[in-house]
């Protein structure tokens, strides 16, 4: 076994397919992440309920921000089975807070039918078919659960595949480029361990910023560190600038206790339970009309930031508001707001309102 930071020779042209998988399973055996959801070099697979669950929670976000929305899920709904039969409003409330909803709708629907089915198909093809599942997520299923051969291309990959071949072409086109190197790379065996292994790569090793070349165990193969431009890819394409959206939410309080609504089931934050708003969107700001007369009165603004817009949201309070013209929903305790799910905006406009009470 290759001891954990020696490099490895790979050489040039069609040595570098065989070479380079070997030089990092090497690393990988010595230098693994140990994560929940994984098995380690030379350990039985994971089961693909958990894989499939790690994946599509850390689709946008971080392995740190993921550990206790995983542990938490698995605790509720140990396996695919009983995740299929929960109720939806307990699922978006668990992964509140986890951002990218449409995950969670999109979870529940693929939970529902791998259940119908009897179980996770076990080829990349046919884990394609379950709904919500993606090239990357099927990929990386197929692999690391299965075994099977397949080409996984998340961000970390991305970038060192990038770095290694030097790939110049700008995302989102330059993605093209940059899996067909890497199916040039890819290994028929220890497909899994091939995979998580550029993965942690990416992570803690070929970073974003000051990359430790020193450190990798493919320096010798790689393009873009032979050039001293490794900080240079992958080339992103100039960010377009994000516009900026005005909302309100109206908090009701009645009793100790707020009026809470359950969002439509497609769309922004879609089936979560959150505050009235004005119908603010990506699109468009909101009316400011509030859902019921009342003496109202502005408590503040909340900022978020979303994948292609800002939003501002004013938080109007009114202690008497007419009942007689409630929108439907639910009347939340007040103490256990927390405990609504609410998503990350709105729970954000709840604590404004807890500080003005």
């Amino acid at each position: 076994m290759q001891a954990s930071g020696e490099k490895v020779q790979i050489g040039d042209g069609g040595g570098v397919a065989a070479a380079l998988p070997e030089a990092l399973l090497a690393w990988y055996d010595v230098n693994a992440r140990r994560l929940p959801w994984r098995a380690l070099p030379g350990e039985p697979a994971p089961d693909p309920y958990r894989v499939w669950l790690s994946e599509v929670m850390l689709q946008q976000t971080t392995v740190a921000a993921v550990r206790a929305y995983y542990a938490k899920f698995l605790e509720l709904w140990p396996t695919v089975d009983a995740l299929a039969a929960a109720a939806d409003a307990d699922v978006m409330a668990a992964w509140a807070g986890l951002g990218y909803y449409a995950r969670a709708r999109n979870l529940l629907a693929c939970a529902r039918e791998v259940a119908r089915r009897g179980g996770f198909p076990q080829t990349e093809a046919a884990l394609r078919e379950l709904p919500g599942l993606g090239a990357y997520t099927a990929a990386a299923v197929a692999a690391i659960a299965f075994g099977q051969r397949a080409v996984v291309v998340d961000a970390n990959v991305e970038r060192v595949v990038s770095r290694l071949f030097a790939i110049g072409e700008p995302l989102p086109g330059g993605r093209t480029a940059i899996r067909a190197e890497t199916d040039t790379i890819t290994p028929d065996a220890r497909a899994g361990d091939f995979a998580q292994a550029m993965m942690d790569l990416g992570s803690s090793i070929c970073t974003v910023k000051s990359p430790r070349c020193l450190l990798c165990p493919l320096a010798d193969a790689c393009a873009a560190r032979v050039a001293g431009t490794a900080e240079a890819y992958p080339v992103k394409a100039a960010k377009k600038a994000k516009p900026t959206r005005s909302g309100t939410a109206f908090w009701i309080e009645q009793d100790g206790a707020v009026l809470l609504v359950q969002r439509e089931g497609k769309g922004m934050l879609g089936g979560m339970r959150a505050l009235p708003d004005d119908g603010w969107s990506a699109r468009a700001d909101g009316h400011r009309t509030p859902p019921v007369t009342g003496e109202w009165r502005s408590a503040g603004v909340v900022r978020h930031g979303f994948t292609h817009f800002d939003l501002e949201l004013q938080l109007m309070l009114c202690p008497g508001a007419d009942c007689a013209t409630l929108p439907v929903g639910e009347f939340w305790p007040v103490d256990a707001i927390e405990a609504a799910g609410l998503p990350t905006v709105f729970a954000k406009a709840a604590r404004l309102a807890l500080a003005h009470r």
